[in-house]
């Protein structure tokens, strides 16, 4: 937890005893909006809120557009994946301390890390994701959580054993790192999409379809690293109106690889309330 000697308050500085400097490993601190560790390497902090710890050669191509982002606020803004977000707070409830440690791996605009965080009344969390446009929305998405700047797949800019919850929704999955920050009677809770998550979109609007080999990828991802305590299935239909279906369909991975006009060409002929099969695994994972 962050230590109450630090003199900054702002979201962006309560989580200084877990981040640490991606160039050297030191502790960081703050210094005239930015941290900055004992070996002087500094990283700003944006006027948005969020830490850059990425540097330009660091940066993946594949980061999420200001579009994509926008039409994922305004998708989870309707309550389409609610149910989901509910589901995710019960389950912390269970097993996490009422003062956890929580770092969202992947976390987008920080939708589902402010409501575990809601139901973690003493937590604090830490958003990591490359797409600056997400980490404006996820540095104030909850005035306990903090957000930077970071490639999953690289080394994790964070301690050892000074997590106790990891969240991992809808993002890649780095077994090693996340098995190094994790306390070793901490959790990872991952969310996956089952292979008939909105299938009834995909042949409309060419989505990539969710691989039936994808949970055992998952497991080979993890299972050097962590046991499956728990796994839970979630499914409901939603109905869409076409604006939703918009967004859905921009918000994805799907529009890297095809254009705006052209999704909203594919959902014009679209009925005005389609139903839709929302279609999620839950697993809950403990360290090995």
């Amino acid at each position: 937890m962050p230590n109450s000697s630090h003199a900054h308050h702002e979201p962006q500085y309560r989580l200084l005893d877990v981040l640490l400097c991606p160039l050297c490993g030191d502790s960081l601190g703050p210094a005239d909006r930015a941290l900055r560790c004992h070996r002087r390497h500094t990283f700003d902090v944006a006027r948005h809120g969020y830490v850059s710890l990425l540097n330009g050669a660091m940066r993946p191509a594949s980061a999420d557009t200001a579009p994509m982002v926008q039409a994922r606020a305004a998708f989870l803004q309707a309550g389409h994946y609610a149910p989901l977000a509910r589901v995710l707070a019960d389950l912390v409830t269970t097993f996490c301390p009422s003062d956890s440690t929580v770092l969202d791996a992947g976390a987008g605009t920080g939708y589902y890390l402010a409501t575990v965080l809601d139901a973690l009344p003493a937590a604090v969390g830490l958003g990591l994701d490359t797409s600056t446009y997400a980490l404006r929305r996820a540095a104030r998405a909850h005035i306990r959580a903090s957000a930077a700047a970071w490639d999953i797949w690289q080394p994790l800019p964070v301690r050892t054993h000074s997590v106790d919850l990891l969240l991992n929704v809808f993002a890649p999955r780095n077994g090693p790192e996340f098995h190094r920050v994790l306390q070793p009677s901490g959790t990872l809770l991952t969310v996956t999409p089952a292979p008939q998550h909105l299938g009834e979109l995909r042949r409309h609007l060419g989505l990539l379809s969710v691989g039936p080999a994808k949970q055992a990828r998952l497991r080979r991802t993890l299972d050097p690293y962590f046991r499956l305590d728990r796994a839970e299935a979630l499914e409901y239909a939603v109905t869409l109106a076409v604006e939703d279906i918009d967004s859905l369909a921009g918000m994805g991975p799907t529009a890297h690889h095809i254009s705006r006009d052209e999704l909203r060409r594919r959902t014009a002929p679209l009925k005005p309330a389609l139903p839709v099969t929302a279609s999620f695994r839950v697993s809950v994972y403990r360290p090995r």
